[in-house]
């Protein structure tokens, strides 16, 4: 069995004339709900082995944010082919993990961390799946199950949609 955690990187800062998308930082609300994300992940028990993040400034500060949370969390590896990466793309970077990993978080970008996230998923719950399908916002996490006993087997409609929680929906339960 393995597990993907799908994560998008924390609402950041619009991308301001003259500089660089790589560059882009996290907003005040996107330094308010990673470690929200975070707290949910330990809470959970949903601590990866292995981490995978894309190398923009935002997505780093994302996960250096969430590791303030979370206890013993495994070093990053930062990957600049998950930068503005299609979803096959960063499947492709999935799929050269190591079979003794067994849970996987990969930090990225829409469209290709959402598109990544529709294309793995059969089966969970039905309105869950829906709500996935219809958006992947900023600081959403999906977690998908595998049936497989090695990453470079993954394929498109392999996995089973286990949780997917947004900052918001956090908010929200705890109203």
């Amino acid at each position: 069995m393995h597990r993907l955690l799908l994560l998008r990187h924390a609402k950041s800062d619009r991308l301001k004339p003259g500089g660089s998308d790589h560059d882009r930082v996290l907003t005040d609300r996107g330094r308010t709900d990673a470690p929200k994300i975070g707290a949910y992940l330990a809470r959970h028990a949903l601590i990866p082995d292995r981490v995978v993040v894309s190398t923009a400034a935002r997505t780093r500060e994302t996960w250096t944010l969430i590791v303030t949370v979370i206890e013993d969390a495994p070093p990053a590896k930062f990957e600049e082919r998950i930068y503005e990466a299609s979803a096959e793309a960063i499947l492709q970077v999935i799929k050269e993990t190591e079979p003794g990993v067994g849970t996987l978080l990969v930090v990225g970008h829409n469209p290709g961390i959402h598109e990544l996230a529709a294309m793995l998923i059969a089966t969970g719950d039905v309105e869950t799946r829906q709500r996935l399908l219809e958006d992947f916002p900023t600081g959403a996490l999906a977690v998908i199950d595998f049936a497989l006993e090695d990453w470079s087997k993954l394929h498109p409609l392999a996995g089973r949609l286990e949780h997917f929680i947004t900052p918001q929906s956090l908010e929200a339960a705890t109203d």
